[in-house]
């Protein structure tokens, strides 16, 4: 038998229950791997408060791991037993062994450890098309980030500076401000009821080309409003809610600007960009470049008490569960 975290109702972080599951057989093309560590990610709120539609019910939620694989089916020949793996995006993460499709895994470096792994698939393959495919971050450019202490705004700060970037970090308290800042960002904003003033100050009244916003509802106005003319706003979360409807033509009066609402499984759908996405964030982890911070474990049979603390804005960094 299997652990697991399964959900059989939609709700708070009280409908998550530690139960038994057989252990799932690896199907053609399937491997079954053994997890040494489990991330966890705003992405997995929506589904368990039903934000997001769960395909069915009950539900093991959770889209990033790293362990070491343990049984591959028929025609597999992309890992072997053995292999130390990690992944983002299929769900079922929170569970001591799981099935994924063998596609979607990639060899995690040695050099990388399996915290580490789980820690940062979703957040850093997140942060890589982010800064190098959404909009190519270009040397001497400045940017806003918002959530700038969380999981992808620590990683999409070192990177962003690491290009070249001035990075405008925007947070919630002095203390992430001052995490934010030794993480990467050259200026950071406790708040963002003053963010455009102090936008527009940093950079002379230039603005910025791009926003990278994981916060939605709350600092969509604002946000807008940071960008210069045909600059791009990048909405690629809803930890405040989901961005209401608006007027598209809101758009052109601030300056012709372009909106996109990427997601990962776009940005890695061909084995191909997996690979080279993976690859570009196991290169600048493994120089040193960026530093994934797991600032806080769980056991995985508590991950009611690890949401707890997400959704009060009580961690920082990556957060991963330990089976």
């Amino acid at each position: 038998m299997t652990k697991a975290i399964r959900i059989h109702t939609n709700g708070g972080p009280e409908v998550m229950k530690w139960e038994d599951v057989p252990t799932p057989e690896p199907g053609p093309g399937e491997a079954l791997i053994r997890h040494h560590a489990v991330g966890l990610n705003y992405i997995d709120v929506y589904f368990r408060t039903g934000l997001y539609k769960a395909p069915s019910m009950p539900l093991i939620i959770g889209q990033e791991g790293a362990g070491t694989v343990t049984a591959v089916g028929a025609g597999v020949t992309l890992v072997k037993p053995g292999d130390r793996v990690a992944y983002a995006g299929p769900m079922g993460g929170y569970a001591t062994d799981r099935v994924l499709p063998a596609d979607r895994l990639v060899k995690l470096p040695d050099s990388i450890s399996f915290e580490t792994g789980a820690a940062m698939m979703l957040q850093g393959m997140t942060a890589q098309y982010l800064v190098r495919r959404t909009h190519p971050v270009q040397p001497g450019e400045a940017i806003v980030v918002h959530a700038a202490a969380g999981g992808v705004g620590l990683i999409l700060c070192q990177w962003a500076k690491h290009l070249g970037a001035t990075v405008i970090g925007v947070v919630s308290s002095e203390e992430k401000a001052a995490l934010a800042r030794a993480n990467g960002a050259a200026h950071t904003v406790v708040g963002y009821t003053k963010l455009v003033a102090e936008v527009k100050k940093i950079t002379g009244g230039a603005m910025v080309p791009v926003v990278y916003d994981s916060v939605g509802k709350d600092t969509w106005t604002v946000s807008l409003d940071c960008l210069a003319p045909l600059g791009l706003m990048v909405s690629y979360g809803n930890a405040s809610g989901p961005v209401p409807p608006f007027d598209l033509g809101i758009l052109g009066a601030k300056g012709s600007l372009y909106l996109t609402r990427p997601t990962l499984p776009t940005y890695t759908a061909k084995r191909a960009d997996l690979e080279a996405v993976a690859g570009d964030l196991f290169a600048v982890v493994s120089s040193g470049a960026v530093k994934i911070q797991v600032n806080q474990t769980f056991p995985l049979k508590d991950a009611a008490k690890a949401h707890i603390a997400l959704e009060a804005r009580q961690t920082t960094g990556s957060t991963v569960l330990i089976p």
